[in-house]
């Protein structure tokens, strides 16, 4: 018996060319996420999930403040006789929305790892990266596209709560108003994007959750027990406080301007989104 040795590289030549033997184009692979994205029964349920907590608790907030529900310090009855910004009551669920859609971020792309299904991804796509930019864009403008009718809604809806309750209310028309209720739809899809990304370049779910709400949450509150001096300059950079100026309705001395502020959250993932396409070229999945 004999044994006919291939040379290495004819035995690597069909992986390297499966792309163009099966004509894989990045539209192609966007298709593919777009449809593991929508069969998924736990994507549908976590995105409804955020829907009805921005708008739910938008709605629940403006009652509160109105008067419209009874709460044990007011009695129940009569108006609210505060100044809190009405846009900020209906986009109060907005906050409590972004851990939902930021887990789902993170599971989308470190849940593959956990399951191997990324080892047949990245045989069908053998450059990788389109499987990554495809990832992001099906889920960023998903997610985009969702959030904006929940943070429209939340604000139309809680409005109309507060000025039947005899409260303070606001317009889309009122400065700053629409940019709040455009930017907290962009706010949740930055952090979704933050959460695919630390996924992929982490893959391991648990860390990647845990690193993502400390970099928004907890982060902000830890650095208040720096040196106020230290707080003053840093601060208003994190993530969180960055896009929060852009959401903001009225500005304070203390942050940065709105569009500064969208500004320096993109810069940041951009470059979460570039560390891991770079480990996603140069690691093995």
């Amino acid at each position: 018996m004999t044994t006919t040795l291939v040379p290495e590289s004819e035995a690597a030549a069909p992986r390297r060319n499966i792309a163009t033997r099966f004509n894989v184009t990045q539209a192609r692979v966007i298709k593919s996420e777009w449809i593991k994205l929508r069969s998924l029964r736990s994507t549908l349920i976590a995105l409804g999930a955020a829907v009805l907590l921005v708008i739910g608790l938008g709605v629940l907030f403006a009652a509160l403040r109105s008067g419209q529900i009874a709460t044990p310090n007011r009695g129940g009855g009569g108006p609210a006789s505060d100044t809190t910004d009405p846009t900020a009551i209906s986009l109060a669920g907005v906050t409590l929305a972004q851990l939902i859609v930021g887990s789902l971020g993170v599971m989308i792309a470190a849940g593959e790892y956990s399951t191997g299904m990324i080892r047949s991804s990245l045989a069908a796509v053998p450059k990788r990266l389109p499987v990554l930019w495809a990832k992001i864009l099906v889920f960023a403008v998903t997610t985009f596209v969702l959030m904006l009718v929940a943070t429209m809604v939340a604000f139309l809806a809680g409005q109309a709560v507060l000025s039947a309750g005899g409260a303070a209310s606001a317009s889309l028309s009122d400065p700053g108003v629409l940019r709040a209720v455009l930017g907290s739809a962009v706010q949740l899809t930055g952090v979704g994007v933050l959460g695919v990304a630390l996924g992929a370049l982490l893959r391991n779910t648990a860390g990647s959750v845990a690193s993502l709400f400390g970099l928004t949450l907890l982060l902000p509150g830890l650095i208040q027990l720096l040196p106020s001096g230290f707080v003053a300059d840093v601060s208003p950079y994190l993530p969180s406080n960055a896009i929060g100026a852009f959401v903001a309705v009225s500005q304070s001395s203390t942050t940065l301007a709105p569009w500064t502020g969208l500004l320096v959250f993109a810069v940041y993932l951009v470059v979460f989104v570039g560390a891991a396409a770079v480990f996603l070229k140069r690691r093995d999945a």
